[in-house]
């Protein structure tokens, strides 16, 4: 299992070196879910929009004094934007949708890009 981002997916501007950092890993991915598959494993990257986590947390308070803006208007106005479901994810639902894809209910899901992204890449 992979944690990539829905930035394996989507491009955003000034986050080249990220971007395509996911977009690698999205690709080690589906090799490797090829290469596993005779022995049994599956592999998947799960592609989540902004989790609540320390480093998004930090994000936001740079974004804020970097803008001269509330933290409130660079989740709403920056993070949120794209979304359809307009709020961050939790860690935990990252986490049970991890442990769902490392399941035996799971066992035919392989070589894909798992979205969490509260509707971002709907558009």
């Amino acid at each position: 299992m992979n944690i990539s981002s829905l930035h394996g997916l989507v491009a955003s501007p000034y986050k080249s070196a990220y971007i395509s950092a996911k977009h690698g890993l999205n690709g080690l991915t589906k090799t490797v879910a090829l290469e596993a598959a005779e022995h049994g494993m599956t592999v998947n990257a799960v592609c989540p929009s902004y989790v609540r986590t320390p480093l998004v947390e930090k994000q936001i308070a740079d974004q804020a004094r970097l803008h001269g803006i509330s933290e409130e208007a660079v989740i709403r106005d920056v993070m949120l934007a794209p979304a359809a479901i307009k709020r961050l994810l939790e860690p935990e639902e990252v986490a049970a949708y991890v442990t769902f894809l490392c399941s035996d209910a799971a066992a035919g899901i392989t070589g894909a890009e798992q979205l969490i992204d509260a509707g971002w890449t709907a558009r």
